[in-house]
Order: structure tokens, then C-alpha cells, then sequence
């Protein structure tokens, strides 16, 4: 299905995670939060030690490092290495953000130690910045043919649907969630009619509450519950949908957060 099963196959559709270890704060609140909106699968990592087992099991991942945080360069430049000879962790894409702008630096790192993913000065230009790195991404191939990031939803998280049906509210389970859609439950197993506009939909997304509208694009039958799919219509908000990607990257996040520890 368009949209909502980008992602769900294996190899390339699904493409690549991408881990910020170490970000400064300008990357993760202008840069990083940004690129969540153009449909990147990003993670923040502060665990040196941590991460390298994730990566383990990742190993397609892009790595983007700043070289100036928690400990001397000279450590990072140790570290990255055996992270890039590592079997398990060769194939590791690996890029430097940071604010220091030492040409001999970005020579070290680009030309002898031959990172694949640029050394990115930060500067004061936040579009230059997000700019610069989405080149980088692109080039990576971090989306692969995958549009749109989604997250499938465990049945402990509070992701939840209310629809308007027949005069009522009736309260659903939503079992993922992207930027255009949705797949979810509703108790009592009501029959849908696919192809029906729903209008005036809420979801509740943690603390979020946002309003939508959408076409009933099919359903399946899944251990005696009715899982309908729900593709939003073009007059969900702009801001509905960013909401939507921030609890998205904030639910993987945790997700990732538990596989850290």
C-alpha cells in the first residue's frame, strides 16, 4: 500500500537508521528536529559504549559524530577507527558535525582516516546547516526508497484513535501511525465501509491531541480483530502532520532508548 507500508519490506525500502552521537545542542534542537520533518528515521545517541553494540545490529547505519564533545579529539579519532575496522562494524557510514572548523581536522578526517558521510562545520546559518547535511543523507541513500518513516505501535504505548460513528465516539487502538496514515483497532469491532471519508477524527498521541480526516483504505482480519487502514486526506493540516512526525521520532526514540540500555 501506498505510503503507509513504505518501510514494512526488507533491503533497501526500508532505508537506513541514522544515529547522532554526541550532538551539541544547536544540532539536535535546530538540525535534528528539522530533518525529523523531511522524513529522516534519526536517533540521539549519548553513550559511546552503548551504541556500538547497536550498530552491531544495524550495521547499514549512518553514524554522525561530533568530535568535540565529552572527550579529546585525539580519543574520537581512536575511536572511530576501530568502530571502521571492526568487521561487524565496517560498513558503518560515518560523518563529523561539529563547530570546529579546523581545516587540518576535516583533512585528517576526510582524506587520511576516509569517513564516507563529510566533516559539517555548524555555523550560524541553521538553513546552511540542515542544507548541508541533507546532502549528505541523500547522497547515503538514508531514505532508500522508503517516503515516509512510520512507527508500528506496541499495545503498552498510549497511541490512541477516537471516531466519530453514528452520533458516537468509539475508542481505538492505533497500531501504526506515519505522516499519512494510519492502521488501527476500534472497540466493539464495528464494520467499516472501505472507502468512506471519516471526518473529525482524534488522535491522542501521549500528551497530543490532534484532529484529522481520511479515507477508509482497506482492513484485515488479524487475531479476531478488524484492523482498518486510514489514509489521511490533503486537508490534515501542515502542523497536524509535523506533530505527528515529532511523536513518531519521539516513540522510535524510546523504542531505541531501551535497546541503548
Amino acid at each position: 500500500m501506498s505510503g503507509m507500508d513504505d518501510g514494512a519490506n526488507s533491503g533497501e525500502c526500508e532505508g537506513r537508521k541514522v544515529f547522532f552521537l554526541m550532538p551539541s545542542a544547536t544540532t539536535e534542537h535546530n538540525v535534528i528536529e528539522e530533518l525529523v520533518q523531511q522524513e529522516y528515521e534519526l536517533y540521539v545517541v549519548r553513550n559511546r559504549d552503548s551504541i556500538r553494540r547497536v550498530l552491531r545490529k544495524y550495521p547499514d547505519s549512518i553514524l554522525f559524530v561530533d568530535i568535540n564533545e565529552k572527550m579529546p579529539e585525539k580519543d574520537w579519532e581512536l575511536w572511530i577507527r576501530a568502530l571502521m575496522k571492526a568487521p561487524d562494524t565496517s560498513k558503518v557510514s560515518i560523518g563529523i558535525i561539529t563547530a570546529n572548523n579546523d581545516e587540518a581536522l576535516r583533512q585528517k578526517y576526510l582524506n587520511a582516516i576516509r569517513i564516507t558521510c563529510g566533516y559539517t562545520v555548524m555555523k550560524f546559518d541553521t538553513v546552511r546547516n540542515i542544507r548541508q547535511v541533507m546532502e549528505i543523507l541523500h547522497a547515503a541513500k538514508a531514505k532508500g526508497r522508503r517516503k515516509f518513516v512510520r512507527a508500528i505501535i506496541g499495545p503498552d504505548a498510549t497511541a490512541t484513535v477516537n471516531i466519530p460513528i453514528d452520533g458516537t465516539f468509539v475508542k481505538g487502538r492505533i497500531r501504526d501511525i506515519s505522516a499519512v496514515g494510519i492502521a488501527f483497532t476500534l472497540d466493539g469491532n464495528p464494520e467499516l465501509t472501505k472507502n468512506m471519508l471519516l471526518k473529525d477524527i482524534q488522535l491522542v498521541l501521549q500528551t497530543n491531541r490532534v484532529k484529522v480526516e481520511g479515507i477508509l483504505f482497506g482492513s484485515r482480519e488479524e487475531n479476531k480483530e478488524t484492523v482498518y487502514v486510514l489514509l489521511f486526506s490533503q486537508r490534515v493540516a501542515p502542523e497536524v502532520r509535523s506533530r505527528i512526525r515529532s511523536y513518531i521520532q519521539l516513540y522510535l526514540q524510546g523504542r531505541m532508548d531501551d535497546e541503548l540500555k
